[in-house]
């Protein structure tokens, strides 16, 4: 049976713990006390300094600045376009700069040469901090408003409440709020400090990053992880140690890293999810980024850094000469 340690203990090699993306401070105050509070929330948005930007399918406008700096694309909020209920309320700073994210079916047009659409994937790893944190909250509501219009008591729909933060039943009268799905990613060690990675049917030739899964109802986080590294790979592990979540709302989740320690090095995919899973001393795993065989994670995702806080180093990212 695996067992949980919840406080994380450093790896050989520290100077390889760099933040998380996504989960840096951002200095955002969601202020949720204000979400039900309508005059404040009108005041809010007819201040001079507010701050409104539009999420339209995952996406934001996004502003590559002379000064290498990239912003999401924000304006005053009587510059924004018109929405009559999609309007959702995302927290203030410490100068008292209001937030908004507007959902619309599509981005506005360029405001200049430089602006662009962007999904959070790309952005993520370009936006400062704040823009970031407001990112990911904006997408994860746009996401959860789309897909949970109706009433799961009584089919009928559902109005915004609460600034865009939970949907209302006017038929039953229940509340919905959005969800979260935890999801389990974990780097899976042997007794010879080797690492498990994977890779998944659908992804090109090469790419290869930690096992991942979701947790079932009624299951413990240990438990699937243990699970989780079973069925995808046919190995068994023993202790589990909590190190990061992250935010991942591609639609709902959160990911809750972890360590993991095999018990045994068999192999055995399921070919359903993984189609190839190999050990990795970190010898192997350089000599393979070198010749191209291996290719790193998507360097926003959680997995790039379990892997270097076991690797020891940053991953290669595209384009970089080993």
């Amino acid at each position: 049976m695996s067992t949980l340690k919840n406080a994380p203990s450093s790896p050989a090699h520290a100077s390889a713990d760099r933040p998380i993306s996504l989960t840096a401070p951002s200095g955002i105050d969601r202020a949720a006390h204000h979400r039900l509070d309508e005059a404040w929330l009108a005041a809010a948005w007819s201040h001079p300094t507010t701050r409104v930007f539009v999420v339209s399918g995952g996406q934001v406008l996004i502003d590559d600045r002379p000064d290498g700096t990239t912003e999401i694309v924000m304006t005053p909020a009587f510059e924004a376009p018109v929405t009559e209920t999609h309007r959702y309320f995302l927290g203030t700073d410490a100068d008292g700069v209001s937030y908004f994210a507007l959902q619309k079916d599509s981005l506005p047009g360029r405001m200049d040469q430089s602006a662009r659409p962007a999904g959070l994937r790309e952005a993520g790893l370009l936006l400062s901090d704040r823009d970031a944190a407001l990112m990911v909250h904006a997408v994860a509501l746009e996401n959860w408003q789309r897909l949970h219009r109706f009433c799961s008591r009584c089919g009928e729909r559902t109005v915004i409440a609460a600034a865009g933060h939970v949907r209302r039943c006017q038929a039953c009268g229940a509340e919905h709020y959005p969800r979260t799905d935890p999801a389990v990613i974990m780097l899976v060690t042997d007794d010879q400090d080797r690492a498990l990675l994977g890779r998944q049917v659908h992804w090109p030739e090469g790419r290869f990053s930690t096992l991942a899964g979701f947790v079932e109802p009624g299951e413990s986080i240990e438990a699937s992880v243990a699970r989780e590294v079973f069925e995808e790979a046919g190995v068994t592990v023993g202790e589990v140690e909590y190190i990061a979540s992250q935010p991942w709302p591609f639609p709902s989740s959160l990911m809750l890293g972890f360590f993991a320690r095999a018990t045994s090095s068999e192999i055995n995919v399921d070919g359903e999810e993984i189609h190839e899973a190999r050990w990795f001393s970190r010898e192997d795993l350089a000599a393979a980024f070198e010749s191209g065989e291996v290719l790193p994670p998507y360097g926003i995702s959680i997995a790039s850094r379990l892997i270097e806080r076991w690797y020891g180093r940053p991953l290669p990212k595209p384009g970089d000469v080993i």
